[in-house]
């Protein structure tokens, strides 16, 4: 049954990122092309061979073209600098739509394990009434007891939101917080 839930909450997943790609603006169609080409062994190659041809060019060598170029290569410095700075905003586009996508899907994820929640506590709920209807005399588990309680996701986040808002603490030290933030709610 688990199996089968893991494989309806995977195609989930993929048809979500398929449906969303499918919505890109043809602009970030085009950025996740070029992109996905930039990171390429083929690109650096590319362009190690037309620089190296740029010079070999404007040292003289290739007398029926001619030196348009002079050392110290300064069109050659400024069509660098041009793709360079074209390169990062089209993978700074591809960035963009990739940090959407994750924050969709840590949402999802988030909704999940709110879900999640919910069902396990609720299956602690009827073992526990389970336990107390077959051991009549049983001893109260404090640790059950606090287990069984909802957790207030809303105040989870708000105090988080403070704490974070009036901190400047390293990540270590906000994870210290979250921990105790949980555990003083139960």
């Amino acid at each position: 049954m688990a199996e089968v839930r893991d494989k309806r909450s995977f195609y989930l997943i993929k048809s979500f990122e398929a449906q969303a790609a499918k919505k890109r603006p043809f602009s970030i169609k085009l950025a996740d092309i070029f992109t996905s080409q930039f990171g390429t062994l083929t690109f650096l190659v590319v362009n190690i061979i037309f620089f190296v041809v740029w010079i070999y060019i404007n040292n003289g060598h290739v007398k029926w073209i001619g030196v348009f170029d002079p050392y110290p290569y300064i069109f050659l410095t400024m069509t660098v600098s041009l793709e360079a700075i074209v390169l990062s905003i089209i993978v700074l586009i591809s960035q963009n739509r990739e940090n959407q996508m994750n924050s969709l899907r840590q949402d999802l994820q988030l909704q999940v394990n709110l879900i999640a929640e919910r069902e396990i506590t609720k299956v602690l709920k009827l073992l526990k009434e389970i336990r107390e209807e077959i051991k009549k005399d049983c001893e109260t588990d404090v640790e059950l007891d606090d287990m069984t309680k909802n957790i207030d996701a809303g105040y989870i986040e708000r105090k988080l939101q403070e704490q974070l808002v009036n901190s400047d603490k390293p990540i270590t030290e906000i994870t210290e917080i979250i921990k105790e933030t949980i555990n003083s709610k139960k």
